[in-house]
């Protein structure tokens, strides 16, 4: 649920050659951007039925599936080296079993719209992380502009004015940090493995292997297998995780390679809006005139910390 330079992204490092498709890329970005919006409401549905880190378990499995399936098509291998594989094993921690199953925590006690917000904050935490982790990255006056503003919608969507009254704190906090945990990945990520020989869909497929592998050993210690098998919540959990997670990651490292990184990671900025659209029209959850104004301050402040300054 997050996009090539700010949050959510599963793929590792930089681009690919530039290839033509035969479906626009303005269609497959409202794509990505409809599957990644309707995520938060696929997570609040696949809770009702199944524990949180069985979620996030059934997400992975069903993820890594069609990876798997792209690579077996595409005839890549899994990449090589015990250094390359340690530092995937962190990527996979912070970009995919750590967020993934704090946001379906969350959204036992939250709404997916305040979810789908809290996840637009990645672009601020980024901004903060990389300018104390990244030297390259300076500080610009319309950065950390955009950086207080984003402060201030987060104030406004959670009505700090009123005590944040009737606000889970626990749940928003797990969401927050879900969203705070991709940068923190991408920046290991950038560190480590930028420059690596192994194609993407490689390095994604063991990235999210990873993952699984991680939520496999967790799960078990933390949950009980269920008496039975509810059958919306599972369809909600297996197309979370071949559409949400799998196809969606095809389609983000696609258009990163062919419109670049900065074009890409706009997705962010629909990402609350239909996150939002669909919790209201499918799920009947409130919505209060705070919630779309904040996102809207959120998300402009998200902005002016990815302008870079002209040269």
């Amino acid at each position: 649920m997050s996009t090539v330079a700010t949050s959510r992204p599963v793929t590792p490092t930089g681009t690919t050659p530039h290839r033509r498709t035969a479906l626009d890329w303005r269609i497959r970005f409202g794509v990505l951007s409809l599957i990644w919006g309707f995520s938060f409401l696929l997570i609040k549905v696949g809770t009702a039925g199944y524990a949180p880190f069985q979620v996030t378990l059934g997400r992975l499995v069903f993820g890594t599936a069609v990876l798997a399936v792209a690579m077996a098509v595409k005839r890549e291998r899994l990449p090589r080296g015990a250094r390359t594989w340690g530092h995937l094993a962190v990527a996979a921690f912070f970009l995919n079993a750590l967020p993934f199953s704090l946001f379906a925590y969350s959204e036992l006690t939250i709404p997916s719209t305040l979810a789908g917000i809290c996840n637009a904050t990645s672009p601020l935490w980024g901004m903060a992380l990389s300018l104390v982790a990244l030297s390259e990255d300076r500080p610009t006056r319309l950065r950390v502009a955009g950086l207080g503003i984003g402060f201030l919608g987060v104030l406004t969507v959670l009505g700090a004015w009123q005590g944040f009254h009737g606000l889970d704190a626990t749940g928003t906090a797990m969401a927050l940090l879900a969203s705070l945990s991709y940068p923190i990945g991408w920046i290991y990520v950038r560190r480590t493995l930028a420059g690596s020989s192994h194609s993407h869909l490689s390095m994604t497929g063991a990235q999210l292997l990873l993952a699984t592998v991680q939520l496999a050993f967790v799960t078990p210690l933390f949950t009980t297998l269920p008496s039975h098998f509810p059958v919306v919540p599972l369809l909600a959990i297996a197309a979370l995780g071949a559409l949400g997670t799998g196809l969606a990651v095809l389609l983000q490292y696609g258009l990163v390679a062919e419109v670049g990184p900065t074009t890409a990671q706009m997705v962010t900025y629909f990402i609350p809006v239909i996150a939002n659209a669909a919790g209201v029209a499918v799920l009947g959850e409130s919505l209060t005139w705070s919630t779309p104004v904040g996102a809207a301050i959120v998300l402009a402040g998200a902005a002016l910390t990815q302008a870079r300054a002209r040269r």
